[in-house]
């Protein structure tokens, strides 16, 4: 697939999970997709598989309100398309809001995505959820 052809691919990704359209990732994700999110706080960790997305999904729903800011950046060369943005939102358990930059870096093979990880300000969602770490690195 062309490298365009992967960044509209990952463009609908993007737009199917901001909208939670669970069939939609689906569609678009390789059966043994792994998602990572790094850092401490309750929806990170490696999420494999379609119902591993499905439960990551669910998790992600019942603990946060998020919105997208526009425009997004696509940068992508042969197979890899990052998506440089803005997230605002806020946990709902604690009704805090929170801000945070985010890079997702997205493999495309055969028409779907195989592995996303995110690069996302976990500081600011664990502040945010009241998970932060209390200990001085």
């Amino acid at each position: 697939m062309s490298t365009q052809g992967n960044v509209q691919i990952v463009k609908g990704l993007f737009a199917a999970t901001g909208c939670g359209d669970l069939q939609g990732v689906l569609a678009l994700t390789a059966d043994d997709v792994e998602w990572v999110i790094p850092g401490e706080w309750p929806l990170a960790g490696t999420h494999r598989g379609h119902a591993g997305l499905a439960d990551f999904f669910q998790k992600a729903a019942d603990m946060v309100e998020t919105s997208i800011s526009t425009p997004l950046e696509f940068i992508a060369q042969a197979d890899r398309v990052l998506i440089v943005g803005l997230s605002t939102g806020k946990i709902k358990a604690t009704n805090k809001a929170f801000e945070e930059h985010f890079v997702f870096a997205m493999t495309v093979r055969d028409g779907k995505v195989t592995h996303i990880r995110e690069y996302i300000d976990t500081l600011a969602l664990a502040r945010a959820a009241g998970t932060e770490s209390t200990n001085a690195a």
